[in-house]
């Protein structure tokens, strides 16, 4: 799979706010809004596409990656570069996200040269093991009242 990143635009954020991901990712499902696209245009949010010029995921960097709830129990004080990331439903589960996030991972950490920090609910059992697989190792849980882990890769 051949990816490509691509500046976060209206069209991008329109779409990824409209996926719908089946239960228990239902979670990470968002409403589609002014407020919602803005949040996307004003930060550091990347679209990212395929060899076809398909919007198949985004990341994000800093704070727009992280939950809230976790500054008040400091889960973010170390210097760590902050990344989330999306793939678009249809695509999870398949085999894809270990290509997909390598590729964000290594273009974090050349563009940064800072450990990295992801948050990722308790449940998802599936990417935690894909974060693993890469380096990343469990740091500080809380609640939201979700149960949150962060995760570390030096």
């Amino acid at each position: 799979m051949k990816l490509a990143i691509k500046e976060m635009n209206e069209q991008f954020a329109s779409e990824i706010l409209q996926w719908q991901y089946v239960a228990p990712y239902d979670f990470y499902n968002n409403e589609l809004s002014d407020d919602n696209v803005q949040e996307m245009l004003d930060n550091p949010y990347f679209a990212m596409i395929n060899n076809q010029s398909e919007l198949i995921g985004y990341y994000c960097t800093g704070t727009a990656a992280q939950v809230p709830k976790g500054q008040d129990v400091g889960a973010y004080v170390e210097c760590c570069v902050d990344i989330g990331i999306g793939m678009k439903p249809n695509l999870t589960g398949q085999g894809l996200g270990t290509a997909f996030f390598s590729f964000i991972v290594q273009t974090v950490q050349e563009e940064h040269h800072l450990p990295l920090r992801l948050t990722v609910a308790q449940f998802n059992k599936r990417a935690i093991h894909l974060y693993e697989k890469l380096g990343f190792v469990k740091a500080i849980e809380f609640s939201t009242p979700t149960e949150f882990v962060t995760m570390l890769k030096m």
